[in-house]
């Protein structure tokens, strides 16, 4: 065995060389099929065809790796949380793998540092660190199956960042926070969105949000739905004391 690895080890070129050693320690694992992992790293932007046409780039292990996610969490929060109802734990997993939370891991592991684009890195929004994080689960489940699929989930996001009594008081979402407490309370709220242009010509979303015709809160952001969030978190900040009370 150790033979037939020195013989795979001096066919590599020095590119996968280098590659297999970086990706390794991430791993925590060798790889078998590097050409798997050389993918979860390819932005569609490269414009990459297989040998029948197929485009080749990170977006269908994105939905694998996604799935694979969310199995491992579930099954996960199963065992950890006995008392949980499926509303309960429908809740958690979408905490756990909140885009947000997939950011921050793949932040947290410097994936950008493999992607191969003709985009410079710069120009990406903050979800292209999940997305390669989700599908570089995607390219393990193939190169090794779902059980170091679990390992690799267990040693890189449940271990260090699932803490199931802290995740109890984490707000998924401030505008669906407002908007059910609005709807107790007979508020009538309003969502005004208009388009911005920053300083260096970047076109921005605007948002005012209004409750019970009066402003409450406004927001700037890269898309409407950033920028209805902001607002909304401000918002809450703003009544919070009366949103946490119904929450009780």
């Amino acid at each position: 065995m150790r033979f037939i690895k020195k013989i795979f080890s001096k066919s590599r070129s020095l590119e996968d060389g280098i590659f297999f050693d970086a990706i390794q320690p991430i791993l925590g694992f060798s790889p078998i099929t590097l050409e798997f992992y050389r993918k979860a790293f390819t932005h569609r932007s490269s414009n990459r065809l297989d040998l029948k046409g197929n485009p080749i780039n990170y977006e269908r292990l994105e939905f694998l790796g996604d799935a694979m996610l969310s199995s491992v969490i579930a099954a996960y929060l199963f065992n950890e949380a006995p008392l949980g109802d499926e509303g309960y734990l429908t809740k958690m997993r979408s905490k756990i793998v909140s885009r947000e939370h997939l950011n921050e891991l793949g932040k947290d592991l410097n994936l950008i540092q493999f992607i191969e684009s003709k985009v410079p890195v710069h120009h990406f929004g903050e979800n292209i660190h999940g997305n390669i994080f989700e599908s570089l689960i995607g390219a393990i489940y193939l190169d090794k199956g779902y059980e170091h699929c679990e390992k690799f989930i267990q040693k890189r996001v449940i271990t260090p960042y699932v803490d199931i009594a802290r995740l109890e008081g984490k707000v998924i979402s401030y505008k669906s926070l407002v908007i059910e407490w609005c709807q107790k309370e007979k508020k009538v709220f309003h969502y005004d969105i208009f388009e911005d242009n920053a300083i260096d010509g970047q076109k921005l979303f605007g948002v005012k949000l209004s409750i019970d015709d009066k402003v409450i809160a406004r927001a700037r952001a890269t898309s409407k739905k950033k920028a209805e969030e902001k607002a909304s978190q401000r918002a809450y900040f703003a009544f919070q004391e009366k949103i946490d009370r119904k929450q009780l």
